[in-house]
């Protein structure tokens, strides 16, 4: 299928998509910080530039668009323009994110993924059952690593 606007304008778009500060991650934030947790916010030292970090708790979150990342859930799909590109963009991504976590598995950090699927689309989690999820990975120190995703 053809793309429904022209290459300049689908550029501007594309490269309006920012990085952090994400609705998603501020809707996150927000929950997280009115419960009183507190934490940094994309701390350079660390593997991956983690959205949130709990230096106290020994543990980073990381809130991952579906299409960026390469989740296999409704909310992704392959491009059908400039496929090469799109490819080696989104799998480098992907790879990038597994290398991401096995440092942090080797520093002893534990990682909590979000996915924006919990967050949009028809797989959403309610608020208040994926906040209640974060809280509950955050107390527990035996769950190290973790995703959260649509149902």
């Amino acid at each position: 299928m053809a793309d429904i606007v022209d290459r300049a304008t689908r550029s501007r778009m594309m490269s309006g998509i920012k990085g952090y500060n994400t609705k998603p991650e501020m809707i996150i934030r927000k929950a997280l910080h009115k419960l009183g947790y507190r934490y940094r916010l994309h701390d350079k030292r660390l593997p991956g530039k983690p959205d949130l970090v709990f230096s106290s708790r020994n543990a980073v979150i990381f809130i991952h668009g579906c299409f960026w990342h390469k989740h296999d859930c409704h909310l992704f799909k392959w491009p059908s323009t400039r496929v090469k590109f799109w490819k080696e963009k989104i799998l480098g991504n992907f790879q990038r994110d597994k290398k991401i976590k096995l440092t942090l598995k080797k520093l002893n950090i534990k990682n909590l993924t979000i996915w924006e699927c919990s967050l949009k689309g028809k797989t959403r989690l309610s608020r208040e059952d994926l906040v209640s999820e974060i809280v509950s990975w955050l107390e527990n120190n035996d769950r190290q690593n973790m995703e959260i995703r649509g149902m």
